[in-house]
């Protein structure tokens, strides 16, 4: 088969490549390059450096698949309520530019990547059967890309299936970024003998998912017959820490044993977020083989080996006031 894979330069986006790419598939994709790096993009991709908002390029270039990934995302949970535009943008309009694009080429099942944004500040463990309720644009984008694909899909006809992953982690995550991947930032600092930079108390909660426990679970998102029109969660239900305990391995990892530096709580940050993975266990079989020990060592030795970097202040911030974070409108990271 042919898939799709947009932001393929990404994260997610390039390690998905690689497992289609074994699988035995053609794969092409499209990145803008906000999030990614060359070096991410696997040999064998047909790359097409286009933005998802340009329908034209994007329907040329998404011609014969059979199947689409729609990974691309700018993923600023945090800085979309300083940046909503920026964010909004090119999470919404290029999840509506990829849908339609997929629809005009009659693709077999389209793949959405979402986000635990979607669920806000509902009760832990999160579940596929709560109502959402965002707190900032970016989970607001999401959650609404959601339903306008579930709209065009079923209106002409193409199966569909949403993944809702949980902050995966690993290596060929952009970790010169001030904006977003605590750990990758984290990590960055620490290896360059720097204290981490940790928001409010610390006792934000989160799981960590390592990228290889993801993917089998997206490769039966797009091939399992059994399986179509279903928002299923991806990540553990295990291993539910605070940020600050999450520094603590970074330090473990790397030597580094600075105090963190403390700044203000972000505005809109949901203390508490994990999900249940229960029908991700039914549905895909889904199952962790690495812990939050190992994947901190793990993206600590990518870093290692690509090296350190400065941090790039490359978005622009839209909304600059006593409420955005000094460590965004100083230069602080």
């Amino acid at each position: 088969m042919k898939i799709f894979i947009t932001g393929v330069a990404g994260f997610l986006g390039s390690h998905l490549a690689d497992l289609m790419i074994s699988n035995g598939h053609q794969v092409a994709g499209n990145d803008n390059m906000i999030g990614g790096y060359n070096d991410n993009i696997p040999e064998g991709v047909e790359f097409h450096q286009i933005d998802c908002r340009d329908l034209d390029k994007m329907t040329a270039a998404m011609r014969g698949s059979d199947i689409v990934y729609h990974c691309a995302a700018t993923a600023y949970e945090g800085l979309s309520v300083f940046s909503p535009l920026l964010v909004t943008q090119n999470i919404f309009e290029a999840s509506v530019s990829t849908v339609t694009a997929a629809i005009k080429n009659r693709v077999k099942r389209f793949v959405y990547c979402s986000s635990m944004a979607r669920y806000g500040t509902n009760q832990v463990p999160f579940r596929e059967e709560y109502v959402p309720n965002p707190q900032d644009p970016y989970g607001i984008a999401k959650e609404a890309g959601e339903r306008v694909i579930k709209n065009l899909c079923d209106t002409h006809g193409i199966e569909w299936n949403i993944a809702v992953p949980h902050n995966i982690v690993g290596p060929r995550q952009k970790y010169d970024d001030p904006f977003r991947n605590v750990m990758s930032i984290m990590l960055n600092r620490m290896l360059q003998g720097k204290a981490p930079v940790i928001y409010g108390d610390g006792e934000q909660k989160r799981c960590f998912s390592y990228i290889d426990d993801c993917l089998y679970c997206l490769n039966e998102l797009a091939f399992n017959e059994n399986v179509k029109g279903e928002i299923i969660n991806i990540g553990p239900d295990e291993e539910f820490v605070s940020i600050n305990q999450l520094s603590v391995l970074c330090a473990n990892e790397t030597g580094c044993n600075l105090d963190p530096i403390h700044y203000e709580d972000r505005p809109k940050e949901v203390k508490l977020a994990t999900c249940s993975a229960d029908k991700a266990r039914r549905l895909l079989n889904y199952h962790t083989t690495t812990n939050l020990k190992t994947a901190v060592a793990k993206t600590a030795e990518y870093i290692r080996q690509r090296g350190t970097r400065k941090f790039k202040y490359h978005l622009p911030l839209e909304i600059i006031n006593d409420k955005t974070p000094g460590t965004w409108k100083d230069r602080l990271i």
